[in-house]
């Protein structure tokens, strides 16, 4: 889980979702739009829906984007056919790649994932390939210091998570799918939840030196700003010493 964990927080500052916050909202506008057609339009009854709003919140997406949004998968609205195109391979330092998509044009995102893998001496995988390699689980991310950090990991353990990680700054904490919202609802009472997603986060990890780390997290970023990439899974990891030099560069 660490390299999920610094990876994702280098992320978090380099305030990548405010440099790209038009494309954001059109990702999290497609991950509305599917879970609506996969489970229907009740946030009551759809649990994939309910975390695509959630999330969708979180990032500050307004209400009327929301809507629209679920209107659009609820066949409300016109658009185009979206098709979910799930991709794995292996990218720069041998690091193993899942990749999501959504699409209208399947040749096009094939296309364009295949042309970037191999720009950056990696290539894509028979399905299964790395798969295998990662598990399903939610992550909550929660803010805090060194004061309250014990306190939010004791908490959420006693709401059922699995595991904590305590890191400068933020707390992560690691539940089973399905105890994902309960825990949430319980950590968010006191304290300010980042975000909270299901993931997948890897069994074990490729550890690399700080070039190669450097080479692989900018492949890493240009594959998320693919336009029909919603989310990209890795099991990249890197010293700390290596992770304090890539977050002064942010």
């Amino acid at each position: 889980m660490s390299g999920h964990s610094k990876w994702a927080q280098i992320k978090r500052q380099k305030g990548v979702a405010d440099a790209r916050r038009g494309q954001l909202f059109t990702k999290l506008a497609r991950e509305i739009i599917l879970a609506v057609r996969q489970g229907g339009s009740s946030l009551e009854s759809n649990f994939q829906l309910r975390l695509a709003v959630q999330k969708a919140r979180d990032n500050n997406m307004p209400s009327d984007n929301i809507e629209r949004a679920i209107k659009r998968g609820s066949g409300e609205s016109g658009g185009a056919v979206l098709t979910e195109v799930e991709f794995e391979g292996y990218g720069p330092g041998g690091i193993a790649v899942l990749i999501e998509t959504l699409t209208d044009n399947r040749n096009r995102t094939v296309q364009d994932v295949r042309r970037l893998l191999t720009r950056h001496g990696g290539n894509l995988g028979e399905s299964g390939c790395v798969s295998w390699l990662f598990e399903n689980r939610g992550v909550i991310t929660v803010e805090s210091d060194a004061r309250d950090a014990e306190e939010i990991a004791l908490r959420a353990i006693d709401a059922g998570a699995e595991d904590v990680k305590t890191e400068q700054g933020y707390v992560e904490i690691y539940t089973r799918p399905e105890d994902l919202e309960e825990v949430r609802k319980v950590i968010e009472e006191k304290e300010h939840v980042i975000s909270a997603e299901l993931s997948l986060l890897p069994k074990s990890t490729v550890l690399l030196d700080e070039g190669k780390a450097v080479q692989a997290l900018s492949f890493l970023d240009q594959l998320e700003e693919l336009e029909d990439v919603q989310r990209v899974f890795s099991n990249i990891d890197f010293s700390d010493a290596t992770s304090e030099k890539l977050r002064g560069r942010t």
